[in-house]
């Protein structure tokens, strides 16, 4: 079964015959066995050929890239190779049409609402006083079907991430300083933690893109731009609160990261290695673990569910089921 390769010491990835090689900058070597690669995250700093590329491209393996304080830099996307020019139409369609782009992006929003308003009542029935911000979020989730067009619908996504986030010090037990959402740079240990987190989730949602036809470039509730794969951040939305914000929950008030495990320079704030590493692992089981799928009615993976998330949006841009975001039961 293939896996994905966190690679946080310094060195070289090449490849070595038909197989992959890493040698750390003391040379010492381990090779990874290509056929069990699902895609690579470059954590350290590493130095890479083309003719590594070529072999990349070749075996459907993408690159995710972060730089020297764990903040996400790139990716190095493979040419695709599940090309569909009829779907491709249909989904500049989508983007194109006010009325399908709004209905698509009404469902992501909703389903990203619900997956929090399940973590705010998971938390509220283990004694944390949520029930006013649980009222707030409901009462901007019902709003979300009146929205007229996106930058509106944008608008009531970001009052209702506002209020969670506002909630965090209530969740964690860690005695934390956080009051607002700071993202260039984070500045203090809860907003590196949801930056290196939310990163995390969109390189995760943008290998699953990746392994069908959509195109990681046309969006929905994102704007696309330049620079970035806008769905991803569409699907990370919708996965955010379940793989991102549950395992930090769990993390803190675990106290397997705590305040040591980060630095602070400048007001600005990053995770230690030995802080990556744990979350990186913890990032990793999460989205190993299998569930029972109500609608296939047997076991798959957290991260399979992101790639059947691309699945409904394929049928419903083909017109054959409309789609319905992605909302947990557990």
């Amino acid at each position: 079964m293939k896996r994905q390769y966190y690679i946080f010491n310094n060195g070289m990835l090449q490849r070595k015959d038909n197989t992959l090689l890493f040698a750390d900058a003391a040379g010492n070597k381990r090779p990874l066995p290509v056929e069990n690669v699902e895609a690579i995250y470059a954590m350290g700093e590493l130095n890479f050929n083309s003719k590594l590329f070529v072999f990349l491209a070749q075996q459907k393996i993408p690159v995710h890239i972060f730089n020297y304080y764990g903040y996400y830099s790139g990716s190095y996307y493979p040419k695709e190779y599940l090309n569909s020019g009829h779907l491709l139409v249909w989904q500049v369609r989508h983007y194109t049409s006010k009325a399908k782009r709004l209905t698509i992006a009404k469902k992501i929003v909703d389903a990203a609402a619900h997956n929090i308003l399940a973590n705010l009542k998971y938390y509220a029935n283990r004694g944390r006083e949520l029930q006013e911000p649980i009222d707030t979020i409901e009462h901007l989730r019902s709003a979300v079907e009146e929205q007229k067009d996106v930058p509106a619908l944008m608008g009531i996504e970001g009052n209702i991430r506002q209020r969670y986030y506002e909630m965090f010090p209530e969740i964690i037990k860690q005695d934390i300083e956080f009051t607002e959402r700071t993202r260039r740079p984070p500045n203090n240990m809860i907003n590196a933690m949801i930056s290196f987190a939310n990163s995390m989730v969109y390189t995760a949602a943008l290998t699953e893109i990746f392994h069908t036809q959509l195109n990681p470039l046309i969006s929905f509730l994102h704007e696309p731009g330049d620079r970035r794969y806008s769905l991803s951040l569409d699907l990370a939305e919708i996965f955010k609160p379940l793989f991102a914000d549950r395992l930090i929950f769990t993390m803190l008030n675990k106290n397997q990261i705590t305040k040591n495990d980060f630095v602070t320079e400048l007001k600005c704030c990053y995770l230690r290695d030995k802080g990556r590493k744990t979350f990186v692992r913890g990032f990793d089981e999460r989205l190993s673990k299998t569930i029972k799928h109500k609608k296939l009615k047997r076991n798959i993976s957290y991260r399979r569910i992101v790639r059947l998330e691309c699945y409904k949006l394929v049928k419903h841009i083909l017109g054959e089921e409309e789609y319905e975001g992605f909302k947990t039961w557990w």
